[in-house]
Formats: structure tokens, C-alpha cells, sequence
């Protein structure tokens, strides 16, 4: 129950102030042992998924944490996940109920509920194959915000040729932001954005070596682009792709309020 739900349940008459108060202030979030305090309410707060980072994380401790969260929001995403994790994770929630990305190397339970769609396209660009694990992360993000995904890979700068007929593609689906993930040199992002009139992320990835290696240099030319670009972290799959998620959203919804308004003009 989200606090939509609580307020119309007190309008209604169905629930009195005192239990209003109580599940109102229970919304914020929910803590496990004295180690996670979950934040149950950040979706319908800011319309980002709340994740689980296995990262540095003993894999009981992932396995509770998601056992919490689904008992809250009936799905948990779970990223950078190891191979003890998932041993860990398959255990307990078994198959039916667990999704495993081994490129994006992230799991998502569910408790059988399946994620609202709300309209929104996404579209996911990988310049290199090595660049998928990053970019796959990213869909994997927008997909549990809601947003339809549409997955381009392998089109990098060496071959550019590559490029333009699948960005036709891409663009025939009408996504309402394009994640673009490259490493080595990282020019993808920038060329993309010089091609399309919705936002671009670059995702600069950690494939490549010597100097400017690990990311950096990709990093840096994303950030001195000379197309409009927004760049994230090296490896920010999660950040990526909840960013465009969120544009995605927001056009989608804008759509949906013109074409309720038309449809109500109309009817006058």
C-alpha cells in the first residue's frame, strides 16, 4: 500500500487517522538487522527502483535484504551480483521466482508480480561487445522501471557503417532516451547524439588498456563532447539506465495526460 492508497482509504472512510499515521510513517523505510534500512518508498518517491548492491555484501545478508524487499514491493533488483550470491540467492527463491543477466550479472526476485509498463522506450547502444555487460545493466534497470527496451550492439566507431541502419531502427521505435555504452576511446555517445533528437547518456565502460585504460579515457571524451551529452560514471549501468528511464517515463506519461485531454476535449 503506498500513500495514495492510504489517503484514499481514509477518505473513503475505510481506515481511521491513527492507522493512517502508523502506515504512513512505516512508508519511509524498513530496516534489517541493525545493517540495511531499505527504502521501500523510493519508487513512488522519485520513480527509481531501489536495488540491492551484492557488491561487498555477505551473501545471507543479499538473501534477507531481498527477502524484505519483495515482502514490500513484490520485486527486488539485485546488481553486481557474485557466483556465492546467486548460489545463495537460488537457494532460497529458487528458479521460478529468480531472474539471472550473466552479463549484466544482476538478479531480479519476484514474488510472481510482473512490473507495470508505463509506455516509455529506451534505447541501449553498445559501441564494442565487450561494452554489453555495462549496457545490459543499464536495460536491465529500465526494464524494472517500466520502460520497453530496445537493445543495439556491437556498431563501435571502427565500423561505423555498422551504425546508421540499426540507429534507423532504433529510431522507428521511438525511444524517449538512448543509453550509449563504449569504452577504449568512448566516441560512440558522441556521434550517436549528433544523429538523434532525443537525449543520449553516455556510459563510459572499462574495456581497454595503457594509457587512458580502465574507463578514463572514455570518461574523458564523453565529457568533452562537443554534441550535447549527459555522461555517468565509469561502469554506471544502474545510474545509465535509471536516468533514461526517468525521461522515458516522463515523456510517456506527458503523452498519455495530452491524449486523456484530447480525448476529454473531444468529448465536450
Amino acid at each position: 500500500m503506498d500513500l495514495t492508497d492510504i489517503l484514499r482509504a481514509v477518505k473513503d472512510g475505510k481506515m481511521d487517522l491513527e492507522t493512517a499515521e502508523h502506515q504512513a510513517r512505516g512508508l519511509g523505510f524498513v530496516s534489517y538487522s541493525d545493517i540495511a534500512k531499505l527504502d521501500s518508498h523510493r519508487k513512488s518517491r522519485t520513480g527509481v527502483v531501489e536495488a540491492i548492491l551484492a557488491d561487498c555484501k555477505e551473501p545471507e545478508d543479499v538473501v534477507e535484504i531481498a527477502r524484505v524487499m519483495v515482502s514490500q514491493s513484490k520485486r527486488a533488483l539485485i546488481t553486481r551480483v557474485s557466483t556465492k550470491h546467486l548460489e545463495a540467492l537460488r537457494v532460497v527463491f529458487g528458479q521460478d521466482n529468480l531472474q539471472w543477466n550473466s552479463r549484466a550479472r544482476t538478479v531480479v526476485i519476484h514474488d510472481g508480480t510482473s512490473v507495470p509498463k508505463t509506455g516509455g522506450v529506451v534505447g541501449i547502444i553498445s559501441a564494442g561487445t565487450a561494452d554489453i555487460p555495462a549496457a545490459e545493466e543499464a536495460r536491465v534497470v529500465a526494464s524494472e522501471m517500466g520502460c520497453e527496451t530496445v537493445a543495439v550492439y556491437d556498431v563501435g566507431v571502427a565500423g561505423i557503417h555498422r551504425l546508421i541502419p540499426e540507429l534507423q531502427k532504433l529510431k522507428a521505435m521511438m525511444p524517449g532516451a538512448i543509453v550509449v555504452a563504449a569504452g577504449r576511446e568512448g566516441t560512440l555517445p558522441t556521434i550517436v547524439s549528433g544523429l538523434v533528437d532525443v537525449p543520449v547518456i553516455g556510459l563510459p565502460v572499462s574495456t581497454g588498456y595503457g594509457a587512458g585504460g580502465k574507463g578514463q579515457a572514455a570518461l574523458l571524451s564523453m565529457l568533452q563532447s562537443c554534441s550535447t551529452l549527459a555522461v555517468v560514471n565509469i561502469d554506471a549501468g544502474f545510474v545509465a539506465g535509471a536516468y533514461a528511464a526517468r525521461i522515458a517515463n516522463m515523456i510517456a506519461a506527458a503523452e498519455k495526460h495530452c491524449k486523456e485531454g484530447k480525448v476529454a476535449q473531444d468529448g465536450e
